[in-house]
């Protein structure tokens, strides 16, 4: 069962006793405990295709490997068993070492070494190793969960080295770490994407499969705890006994799912099998055990014990059938291991927003027509207008309250939940589901229009807005005809960072995108870096100037392959970011583009600048920059750069169109954020506003009015989405960040667990 390709050099040989002899008889059974029935879980990893989004360091890597129980923190159970190489490595690469090793201190595996030297760097690993797991002994079929742990490990050595592994092995860069399930150690077929931290960016594609089979050699058992020896003799005869029943019926279950999912893969990927031949040679391993078989303790004496040669048959017909598929599975595997895993990832991209939606609230609200600007008119608010219900908030609600109370009686709920399935879970989210972030997500809609509530997060209804994207769902990045249907539209992204900042701060974010989209272009921006305290108007032709210049360059690459059938322009900004986008939409040179723009993801955006700021300690900070380094900027925001305020930036801007033409515009805002007004990033009204009757209170609805009126959607495929992000700050401590509010803001970019949650939950919006 061992394989090794002529060219591969193995560190070490692997023990006889780990390879499944399928061909040794058992002994012969005359009791419970005499009766050879050992089982282990097989648990394969394919390690396809490593992907350097983008390391900081040059240098060698490599994929170390290792599996235990989770009960067992200090012990890795997991035996190396057999390794496949698939495809032999480019003759005379040197980015690759031939050696791959198993270390048995630590029962590891450890991939062959690859060299990293630039950005976007695919290095194809295509070796499959599979692990021996014993069965769960006393506790029964899949009692206890496996931890699979994957260690990026790094040396900055520049050429091969005979010592090459052991220089690798000084300590992991990075560590990610996946959760099976006890329900997936029966059987499980799965895409395994593994990303480490926002250090070490990078996607290794992986793809996990698992069986229960007969092992050919004694398993280790559990340790039994010492009161469960209390009972002797007949009682524990017939506990060893119920053991073997159990086992039967697990090994009944794993076949049936391993057959289920052989036929699920075959069709899913188009690929047809030899069902007719299977199925004879299925019949001739013998019968199936009843699907109600039982130990009885004997005690109400209705029914008799299983016999033992009853067992012994039943196992070993169903050892046969496991082992057959398990084969088959495995060659089949091979010969369509790209088709394969493309199929599992695909459904693995179509399975994320139902299983992250643990961590988000779905809600659907109006979108005011007009908020009017008299007190008269503003006491009727709460009435109706055309029939619809308008709301507007009190003065004695607080929003930021109200967003930080919905989010944590939604944390608590998550405290007392129960995660019950044969999902691989990510132990970067689910090692402390408290830590994820909470999104509440309220779509906008136009109160003129009647589309159903409930429709908009049903998949039907999205597939049927969206035929031309949602008919491929989630990006095939792997399928061969993936490019050609893509190249002809060419999709861009922009993103924008805010003040004093660095044109990198949003990559996180985007490499989420690219993770999504790896087809797409982007433009990190730095005309502004080291010049957000000027004038925005200057930093919004900068950055036009800078947009258009990639712009022309991209179409010019692309069209050499065929002119692009369209494009679609996309814009991210954090914090002032924001107002140097839309600034820049308002460029006479970027009028050509503005029918291309796509989706616009806001964070923490000011749109309505500073007019109501109700962080006094950040409001300090405001005034000490405008007195003493006379930032343009900050005037701008804060409505002193004109002592009329009809001729302040922010509210003339307001007045122009930067918004409407986007298909997609998504609002993040954070209640714990004391950077930008709660309000002005969700462009909305506010407590404050609400009771000044003032000039300014006029002012600020009119640019809230003005900004309304673009984000009212011209059609039934605009979407346009507030998403309030409510991380948690538990671990912030009691600091001046955290009273300031700057914690919140700077997390936008130092995590991305959050954009992770949107852009799979909405794929459609980003392709």
């Amino acid at each position: 069962m061992f394989r090794r390709l002529g060219w591969l050099l193995s560190h070490r040989s692997l023990s006889t006793k780990r390879l499944l002899n399928v061909e040794q008889p058992d002994p012969p059974a005359t009791t419970a405990k005499q009766l050879n029935m050992d089982a282990v879980h097989e648990v394969a990893i394919y390690v396809h295709r490593f992907h350097n989004l983008d390391l900081f360091d040059k240098g060698w890597y490599k994929i170390k490997i290792t599996m235990r129980w989770e009960n067992d923190v200090n012990c890795y159970s997991g035996i190396p068993a057999r390794v496949v190489q698939y495809e032999a490595p480019e003759v005379g690469s040197d980015n690759l070492c031939r050696v791959w090793r198993i270390d048995d201190t630590d029962n590891s595996f450890s991939t062959p070494p690859f060299r990293i030297k630039s950005a976007r760097q695919d290095v194809f690993l295509s070796i499959m190793i599979s692990f021996y797991l014993s069965f769960g002994g006393y506790e029964g079929p899949s009692a206890s969960a496996v931890i699979l742990r994957f260690e990026l490990m790094y040396s900055p050595v520049s050429e091969i080295r005979p010592d090459l592994h052991a220089s690798l092995d000084q300590r992991p860069a990075a560590v990610h770490e996946y959760r099976i399930p006890p329900k997936a150690l029966l059987g499980l077929h799965s895409y395994c994407p593994i990303q480490f931290d926002a250090f070490h960016a990078v996607l290794v594609d992986t793809s996990v499969h698992i069986s229960l089979l007969r092992a050919g050699f004694r398993t280790p058992r559990l340790k039994v705890p010492s009161d469960s020896l209390a009972s002797q003799g007949t009682h524990s005869e017939d506990s060893t006994l119920s053991n073997k029943v159990m086992l039967t019926k697990a090994l009944t279950a794993a076949r049936d799912i391993l057959l289920e999912d052989l036929r699920r893969i075959s069709k899913g990927i188009d690929q047809a099998i030899d069902w007719t031949g299977m199925t004879s040679k299925m019949d001739s391993f013998g019968y199936d055990p009843p699907a109600d078989m039982e130990i009885k303790d004997g005690i109400d004496g209705d029914s008799e014990p299983v016999s033992l040669e009853y067992l012994s048959k039943s196992f070993q017909s169903l050892s046969n059938q496991l082992l057959y598929l398990w084969n088959r599975f495995l060659v089949f595997h091979r010969e369509n291991k790209t088709k394969i895993m493309e199929f599992l990832r695909n459904s693995w991209a179509n399975d994320r927003r139902a299983e992250w939606s643990i961590w988000m609230v779905y809600s659907r609200v109006e979108m005011p027509h007009r908020y009017l600007s008299n007190r008269a008119n503003r006491a009727s608010l709460h009435g109706s207008f055309l029939g619809r219900s308008l709301s507007i908030r009190r003065p004695r609600d607080d929003p930021v309250q109200t967003a930080s109370m919905r989010a944590e009686l939604h944390r608590r709920g998550i405290a007392h939940m129960r995660i019950n399935n044969r999902s691989l879970q990510d132990m970067h989210i689910f090692g402390d589901p408290l830590c994820a972030p909470i999104i509440i997500v309220e779509r906008m809609t136009n109160i003129l229009r009647s589309t159903s509530v409930n429709s908009y997060f049903d998949h039907s209804a999205e597939k049927a807005k969206y035929p031309l994207e949602n008919g491929s769902r989630a990006t095939n990045k792997f399928s061969a005809s993936s490019p050609e249907q893509k190249q002809h539209v060419l999709r861009i992204v922009v993103f924008v960072h805010g003040f004093q900042g660095h044109h990198l701060d949003l990559r996180l974010i985007r490499n989420q995108w690219l993770l999504v989209d790896p087809h797409v272009q982007f433009l990190m921006s730095a005309s502004n870096e080291d010049r957000t305290s000027g004038d925005f108007r200057e930093m919004g032709a900068r950055l036009a100037q800078e947009v258009i210049t990639f712009l022309e360059k991209k179409i010019i690459k692309s069209s050499k392959s065929g002119s692009p059938k369209d494009i679609k322009l996309s814009f991210v900004g954090h914090s002032i970011g924001n107002l140097i986008i839309r600034t820049a939409l308002t460029e006479k040179v970027m009028e050509p583009y503005l029918r291309y723009l796509h989706t616009y993801v806001s964070m923490s955006g000011p749109h309505l600048g500073y007019m109501y700021s109700s962080n006094s300690i950040f409001n300090s900070g405001l005034w000490l920059l405008k007195t003493l380094n006379g930032a343009r900027c900050i005037h701008q925001l804060t409505f002193t750069d004109d002592p009329d305020l009809e001729n302040t930036f922010i509210y003339n801007l307001s007045k122009k169109k930067t918004l409407e033409n986007f298909r997609n515009v998504i609002l993040l805002s954070s209640p714990q954020d004391g950077y930008v007004p709660y309000h002005s990033a969700r462009i909305e009204h506010c407590s404050a506003a609400y009771l000044d009757y003032s000039k300014r209170g006029k002012i600020f609805l009119e640019m809230l009015n003005n900004c309304l009126d673009q984000l009212r959607a011209p059609s039934d495929h605009r979407v346009v989405m507030r998403c309030d992000i409510n991380f948690n700050t538990s671990s912030y401590g009691r600091n001046l960040n955290t009273l300031v509010g700057r914690a919140a803001h700077i997390e936008f970019l130092e995590s991305d667990i959050f954009s992770k949650f949107i852009l799979w939950s909405f794929p459609e919006m980003f392709l």
